[in-house]
């Protein structure tokens, strides 16, 4: 056999790293993510642990900074990226509340996480404002253990109320909690509520109806078959009547005297609830009653859609000039707030019915391509966080940062509504769990030397424009 030459002798060597290349790059595109296990150190909670990608496309997916690098150069100004974290510092308390706050620790740390600083005015409606108000009715319930009162008097309550915000904005909170999401000393005293006290609430109240229709709330069904709500506004309703009935009582249920009262009784029976349950019972029980409150309208500021229905009217195809406008009309609303997935179709519905008022019949949502998720906040103009729709914690430690749960209905579209009337609007219909799923486009052969490239990135960056 003839020696190779110098020149074929390169160009095998030369083909053979071509190949060696070739397989190596369809390997490592085909590769599958596999679990890190961390070791994780022992001031930090396992849910931090990352987890492996989500297989449907509904699995919720954790949105957590732990994925981000950290600065190795302290000194150096920090990675866009990187996770900041609110200052903490000892409170300033007026000494005048009588409540050991260390027994509701865990519900004040959660209600901080969840009003965090940076985060309290675009989570304000679903997450942080339902967390507040679960922690002042168990503060409340907490407050009078030991004794037989329900409710603070006004001016304890004055105090207390002073040193639940320091404390929570002592640990990250945003201070400016009050305004946010409306909540005054008031809230604590029963306000015009007859009944103050357990003795004369166990009177007028069957306590063991309520007791059970509450003690454990089925975040699936009391939204639409609701057990506990009832329950609460029966009790309400008893002792704002101060234990007679309701045809002996002068105040006819329903006028704007009896409702008031029928409210401030509410709050006293959540403190009464708080009581019976044990902290974590009644704040899940608490949050899934606010999260069915919230979940049945749209938080959104329209604006009204004349510049849309102007250019949308009578279309029946695609037309550059709607989309444009409909497209700059979302482009204002996505940087109000996030929302969940149920707030979204609400969203959509909302404004659908606008637009059909203004004489646009046609579904632009469909021609335009509008997806649920523009009706949230956006990162990079393309990729949204919808919130899920059961109640859910923003959650804070100083290794992790922030991070929470969105839901992956990015890419739903979202439902034109079939009249211009909100009537007919129920979320508890089966068919309105959500729209349907979309078909993917193409699928990919197991032998291909091509990936799919999914939205992560957008998502962290949606993090760290919220942080920063």
């Amino acid at each position: 056999m003839e020696p190779l030459n110098a020149d074929s002798h390169l160009h095998g060597i030369l083909y053979r790293r071509i190949l060696i290349f070739a397989i190596w790059l369809c390997g490592f595109q085909q590769v599958v993510s596999q679990k890190v296990v961390l070791n994780p150190k022992s001031n930090v909670p396992d849910k931090f642990v990352l987890s492996d990608p989500p297989s449907g496309l509904f699995d919720p997916i954790e949105i957590s900074p732990a994925v981000i690098p950290r600065n190795p150069y302290p000194v150096e100004p920090l990675s866009p990226m990187y996770p900041s974290f609110p200052s903490t510092y000892e409170p300033v308390l007026t000494g005048k509340c009588p409540v050991n706050f260390s027994s509701i620790s865990d519900v004040v740390d959660k209600t901080a996480s969840d009003c965090s600083a940076p985060l309290a005015a675009l989570v304000g409606n679903v997450v942080c404002c339902p967390q507040v108000n679960s922690l002042m009715h168990i503060f409340q319930g907490t407050y009078g253990s030991g004794s037989d009162t329900l409710v603070l008097h006004q001016a304890t309550a004055n105090d207390c109320f002073s040193d639940v915000i320091s404390i929570l904005a002592s640990r990250g909170a945003n201070s400016t909690i009050p305004t946010l999401c409306s909540v005054k000393s008031s809230n604590l005293t029963g306000g015009s509520c007859p009944v103050k006290n357990i003795t004369s609430f166990e009177k007028s109240v069957n306590t063991s109806k309520l007791l059970d229709a509450c003690s454990t709330v089925d975040p699936l069904k009391e939204c639409c078959r609701p057990v506990c709500q009832p329950a609460i506004v029966e009790a309400a309703l008893h002792i704002s009547l101060g234990g007679a009935s309701m045809f002996e009582n002068s105040n006819i249920p329903g006028s704007g005297t009896e409702v008031n009262v029928v409210n401030d009784c509410k709050g006293v029976v959540y403190a009464w609830l708080s009581r019976k349950l044990s902290a974590e019972a009644a704040n899940t029980a608490f949050r899934i009653l606010s999260g069915c409150k919230v979940n049945k309208v749209c938080p959104l500021t329209f604006e009204e859609p004349s510049s849309v229905i102007k250019a949308c009217r009578d279309m029946a195809s695609p037309n550059p000039s709607c989309c444009t406008s409909v497209n700059t009309y979302i482009a204002a609303i996505q940087k109000q707030m996030l929302i969940t997935n149920r707030q979204a179709i609400n969203c959509a519905t909302l404004l659908g019915s606008m637009l059909q008022k203004g004489g646009v019949m046609s579904n632009v949502y469909e021609l335009c391509g509008v997806d649920l998720k523009d009706f949230s906040l956006q990162a990079y103009g393309q990729q949204g966080c919808l919130l899920r729709s059961l109640p859910a914690d923003i959650v804070l430690d100083n290794v992790t940062g922030f991070s929470f749960t969105c839901d992956l209905s990015d890419n739903i579209a979202a439902p034109w509504p079939a009249s211009s009337s909100l009537s007919s609007l129920s979320l508890c219909a089966p068919e309105m769990s959500l729209p349907a799923l979309p078909i993917p486009q193409t699928s990919r052969s197991s032998g291909s030397c091509g990936i799919e490239v999914r939205t992560l990135i957008p998502l962290l960056y949606l993090v760290s424009r919220l942080l920063f």
